[in-house]
């Protein structure tokens, strides 16, 4: 598998995201690409669930590169919440990380930590340019804490601790890859992948 090179374009245009993909795929014969049309948002995400809009996402880029494409969709669930922010993750206040970060925190003051308990989801929709669509899901437990902590990751990784001490951003990538939510769900989407592109 490893001597076959198969390019996949990845639909996003977050950098972080995309050094995270290429992480958990590199042990594969994959190679991911940004999508290579410029745009603020890949596709307007209208679907009211990770799914829906992974797959929104996924055969929007497929049908314009006439490229299998891979998009993921992904939040943090906060129990005390609601479940929020859920699929509004990215945009729950704002387009900025930490202003969405605060209000998560500004949210849960004075929440007992018992109460504080949340899950990462991360769907990813793998789709052919001629309308193939394949799912994987990863989701990990955890709790948020109750100040950010750690300088790596992006998103809310440093209000998300799954030991209740150390946030996602102050784990190693290697460590942060074999348990986070994205991860297991890229173990899901590899032999999909390896099925339908024949590696």
């Amino acid at each position: 598998m490893d001597k076959i090179k198969t390019v996949i374009v990845l639909a996003t245009h977050n950098l972080g995201k995309l050094e995270e993909f290429r992480r958990l795929f590199a042990p594969t014969g994959v190679h991911l690409r940004l999508d290579d049309v410029s745009t603020e948002e890949i596709v307007e995400e209208t679907g009211t669930t990770y799914r829906e809009n992974a797959e929104l996402k996924a055969q929007a880029v497929a049908t314009r590169t006439g490229h299998w494409a891979l998009a993921d969709d992904s939040g943090l669930e906060v129990d005390w919440l609601g479940g929020s922010p859920g699929v509004k993750s990215a945009r729950f206040v704002s387009d900025d990380n930490w202003e969405n970060t605060r209000e998560i925190l500004l949210r849960l003051i004075g929440t007992p930590w018992s109460q504080r308990t949340a899950i990462m989801r991360a769907v990813l929709c793998l789709a052919s340019p001629h309308g193939l669509v394949f799912f994987s899901e990863g989701v990990v437990e955890g709790h948020i804490l109750t100040w950010p902590k750690g300088q790596g990751g992006f998103g809310v990784d440093p209000i998300f601790s799954i030991d209740g001490e150390t946030s996602f951003a102050e784990w190693s990538q290697e460590l942060k890859d074999n348990v986070s939510h994205r991860g297991m769900a890229v173990q899901g989407i590899i032999p999909i992948i390896q099925q339908v592109m024949a590696l």
